[in-house]
């Protein structure tokens, strides 16, 4: 089994409110930039933006859940672990979980399919991505 790739965020004061702790909001964005570094890490450099343009592979998201345990603030980087936790023939699941200082902040987990980009329509994994994904699947 691999390690868990890590990603690490900064977090500024712009991505703060009046209660001077993260919008609720930049939450999930933290997490898809999490998953996104992923994507770059295994694929050489291949983020979503390549896969979308440069392979015709769409990733759309069909569900997210995250459950919040301590704030996030600027004192300590944000530390996303991210894995993929399901492989199904037409999703993938992937995990992450955000800590600062060693303090779970939130977890989540985020799903989405697999389309031929330039025609909306769904497609099963491709070969190529489920090789990539396959060998880092672990349970929650």
């Amino acid at each position: 089994m691999s390690a868990v790739f890590e990603h690490e965020i900064r977090v500024t004061w712009g991505d703060c409110d009046p209660a001077r702790i993260a919008y609720t909001a930049r939450l999930p964005w933290f997490a898809l930039d999490a998953i996104n570094a992923w994507w770059e890490a295994h694929l050489g450099g291949d983020g979503w933006y390549q896969l979308e343009l440069d392979r015709n592979i769409g990733t759309p998201f069909v569900h997210m859940s995250m459950d919040f345990r301590s704030p996030v603030t600027p004192r300590h980087r944000l530390m996303c672990a991210v894995w993929p936790s399901r492989l199904g023939e037409k999703s993938v699941t992937f995990r992450v979980d955000g800590r600062q200082d060693g303090v779970l902040c939130f977890e989540g987990t985020f799903t989405c399919v697999f389309i031929i980009a330039d025609q909306f329509k769904s497609q099963s994994a491709p070969p190529e991505l489920r090789a990539v994904l396959a060998p880092h699947i672990r349970d929650i």
